[in-house]
C-alpha cells in the first residue's frame, strides 16, 4: 500500500517542479530580478515548496537554463517538420541564439562551478541537435557532407554576440547568408 501513495507524490513532484521551472522562465525573461517568492506565486505552489526543489536562487536559474535548453534541443524534430531543412537550420540557430543572448536571469550565476558543469552537459545534446539539422541538411543535399556538428556549433556563435536591436539582428542575417554560403554544397 505505501508504494502507491508514494507514486503520486513523484508525479506531483514532478509536476510542481515543470510548473516552478516554467514560472521561473517567463519571470526571468521579464526581469532578472524576479525574487523566488514571486516565481513561487506565478507557479501557484507555496515557497516551501519552491525551495524544496531549489534551495538557492542559483540552483533555479541553472535548473531553468538547463530546461530550456534541452527544450530547443527537443524542438529539433518539429522544426525540421515545419521547414526546409535550411530554414529549420536557420530558425532553430536564430531561436538558440535568442536564448543565449537574453540566458533568463543567469548573469553572475553563470561564473560559478555548478553554472560550467550545467553548461558542459548541455554540450553534446545540443551538438546532437546541430548533427540532425546538419544530417537532414546533407540529406536534401544543401550543404555539404561531412561537417562537424562542434565547429558549425562554435561558428554559429556570432549569432549570440550581436545585440537583439534591429541593427545587431541585420548584421545577424548578414553574417548568417555568408555562413550558409560556405557551408553549401558547390
Amino acid at each position: 500500500m505505501p508504494l502507491p501513495q508514494s507514486q503520486p507524490r513523484r508525479t506531483d513532484a514532478l509536476h510542481n517542479r515543470e510548473r516552478i521551472l516554467d514560472a521561473a522562465h517567463d519571470a526571468l525573461q521579464e526581469s532578472a530580478d524576479a525574487s523566488l517568492n514571486s516565481i513561487a506565486k506565478r507557479a501557484e505552489i507555496g515557497a516551501g515548496t519552491l525551495y524544496r526543489h531549489f534551495p538557492t536562487r542559483e540552483t533555479l536559474i541553472l535548473a531553468v537554463y538547463q530546461h530550456d535548453i534541452q527544450r530547443l534541443v527537443d524542438a529539433v524534430p518539429d522544426v525540421l517538420s515545419q521547414h526546409e531543412p535550411l530554414d529549420a537550420f536557420r530558425v532553430w540557430f536564430e531561436q538558440l541564439a535568442d536564448y543565449v543572448r537574453v540566458k533568463h536571469g543567469l548573469g553572475e550565476a553563470l561564473h560559478t562551478a555548478a553554472a560550467q558543469q550545467i553548461v558542459n552537459d548541455t554540450y553534446l545534446p545540443v551538438t546532437a541537435a546541430v548533427a540532425e539539422l546538419l544530417a537532414a541538411c546533407q540529406a536534401a543535399g544543401v550543404v555539404r557532407p561531412g561537417l562537424d556538428p562542434a565547429d558549425v556549433l562554435l561558428l554559429m556563435g556570432f549569432l549570440w554576440r550581436v545585440s537583439g536591436d534591429i541593427d545587431g539582428r541585420a548584421q545577424a542575417t548578414r553574417t548568417f547568408n555568408l555562413v550558409l554560403d560556405g557551408l553549401r554544397t558547390n
